[in-house]
């Protein structure tokens, strides 16, 4: 379980940053060092939200394994199955 929390976690701050840089880039479309930290902020979200759904579940209706529709697979994040 300590796994899926330190993930759900991750996932969380990834998300923040990239919302933080999506909000910065609002007011200065321009700025290539945040255009390129937003690009792998991005990726590494993408990465994480897969991985998290191959060995899990997903959390969005993006992540949903092809070979069987498990959206309700698992417990749901919100559950708090012995988490924080």
């Amino acid at each position: 379980m300590d796994d899926r929390i330190t993930r759900l976690k991750r996932i969380q701050e990834i998300s923040f940053t990239l919302n933080d840089l999506t909000l910065y880039l609002d007011t200065h479309p321009l700025d290539t060092d945040a255009l390129d930290a937003f690009s792998q902020a991005q990726a590494q979200r993408r990465e994480l939200m897969a991985n998290y759904a191959r060995d899990f579940e997903p959390l969005t209706i993006d992540c949903v394994c092809q070979k069987h529709f498990n959206w309700s697979d698992g417990p749901l994040p919100w559950d708090n199955q012995g988490g924080a």
